[in-house]
């Protein structure tokens, strides 16, 4: 029997299930947007650093602490995000199951 393109599918997890699956999400979304900021606020700050510096000719260069934390803060989001490296939602896998790497 061919199923009714508009009737919508049987669930096939529990409402349990589907709250920790959205609580999991929710916090998915705080953790990207803090990164986001973080990494926004570095990269705004180094910049910013770098052009007082060239706009007032001055001898001072850009602190190493801007300039690490740029390049840290930069190269972790980048690596973070190139979906390599994905967690994502949803169950667990089982402990007995042989690990096989990404």
């Amino acid at each position: 029997m061919p199923l009714d393109p508009l009737q919508p599918l049987a669930p096939d997890t529990t409402e349990q299930q589907d709250i920790t699956t959205a609580g999991q999400r929710r916090v998915n979304l705080i953790w990207e947007y803090t990164q986001a900021l973080i990494a926004i606020v570095v990269v705004v700050t180094t910049m910013s650093a770098g052009l007082v510096t060239v706009w007032t000719k001055s001898e001072q260069q850009v602190p190493n602490v801007i300039c690490v934390a740029f390049g840290t803060v930069v190269g972790f989001y980048f690596s973070r995000t190139n979906h390599q490296a994905i967690g994502g939602i949803g169950p667990r896998p089982n402990e007995s199951q042989k690990y096989e790497g990404r």
